[in-house]
């Protein structure tokens, strides 16, 4: 198995804030490899975001704090970084695509011109005519229109659409080897976030990137991942290969946000949502955060006392964070059954 581009251990985050400390990220442990699609999914809270903001120096400090953990990108450890270095690092080996393309952009500047911009800053001697033609190459690349034309327009001037294929034109001008996309497809309609994703995935094979795609939406974790991180209240509660999460879950929660999509197939129950909310990532439950809201748990002791550690499920590199998940063996996952003739 090749080194993995990034290496995250024991990453864990908070906030200060007046009602209390904030535990964001909670012991976060996982690996990205060339070439791969790795999924984090969770409702939002969960701590998804915050893992891959403090890796690329975004944490504002204070109010927030790394307090332990690293993330060894290339065999340096990011956390030990100069901001020079991270600057030199954003934007070029790593890059992101952000959840909002309507504010992601500076509305008053050409989307040309930050194009090229983000060209230049991290490579010396490039002229403006030379990062003009990879600019207009690259909004080709990711599907806009009479790119030459748009070059020269403001954010304004493109749809939500738009603007999210220029924000990841703009993440891939420099071929990074890790691309993260956090929530790509949100606030856009289901006919553009097919075309998003037909876009990820030609950016992932221009630059061969690694890829993080921080989500809640378990259809595009189908779509494009090769493996799957599941957070939970901060904590990671399961992960394995897309097929293995998708066809046999072994935490209850995995199961929850699977049950409460839409099924394809005909005649099936309809939605069963989650009880409850999310926990106060303030004062996180006793035991297993997701206990309160487990249909597995039915209130046993060991559930609410003892908090659950990752471990192997039986299924190759498949773990998960539940006292008892072997529990869930012969669970079907609705979004995996055979279609009814």
């Amino acid at each position: 198995m090749p080194e993995p581009v990034l290496s995250i251990r024991d990453l864990t985050v908070e906030f200060k804030t007046e009602d209390g400390i904030v535990h964001a990220v909670d012991g976060v442990t996982y690996d990205v490899f060339p070439g791969e699609t790795l999924g984090i999914v969770g409702e939002s809270g969960s701590g998804k975001s915050v893992s891959m903001l403090a890796v690329l120096g975004l944490i504002p400090q204070p109010p927030g704090r790394i307090v332990k953990g690293e993330a060894v990108y290339k065999g340096r450890d990011v956390m030990e970084m100069s901001k020079g270095e991270l600057r030199r690092l954003r934007g070029g080996d790593m890059a992101m695509v952000f959840q909002d393309p309507m504010t992601s952009l500076n509305p008053v500047l050409k989307v040309g011109f930050q194009l090229t911009e983000a060209i230049q800053a991290h490579n010396d001697g490039v002229s403006d005519a030379e990062a003009r033609k990879r600019g207009v190459g690259l909004l080709e690349l990711v599907g806009v229109p009479n790119a030459e034309q748009r070059f020269d327009q403001f954010p304004h001037e493109f749809s939500g659409g738009m603007r999210q294929r220029a924000m990841i034109a703009m993440a891939i001008a420099n071929s990074p080897s890790l691309l993260i996309a956090d929530e790509p497809t949100t606030a856009l309609d289901v006919t553009i976030q097919a075309q998003i994703i037909q876009v990820l995935r030609t950016a992932q094979e221009e630059t061969h990137a690694a890829t993080i795609l921080i989500t809640h939406d378990l259809g595009l974790v189908a779509e494009l991942a090769d493996r799957v991180v599941v957070m939970y209240g901060g904590r990671i509660v399961e992960k394995g290969d897309v097929f293995t999460i998708f066809s046999k879950p072994r935490h209850p929660y995995t199961v929850g946000l699977m049950e409460s999509l839409p099924g394809l197939t005909v005649g099936q129950v309809g939605l069963q949502p989650i009880p409850g909310q999310p926990p106060s990532l303030i004062s996180l439950p006793p035991g297993c955060a997701f206990h309160p809201r487990c249909s597995l748990s039915n209130g046993r002791v060991r559930c609410r006392t003892e908090i659950p550690m990752l471990r192997d499920t039986g299924h190759p590199e498949h773990i998960s964070a539940c006292h008892f998940h072997e529990e869930l063996e012969g669970y079907q996952s609705k979004l995996v059954s055979e279609p009814v003739a």
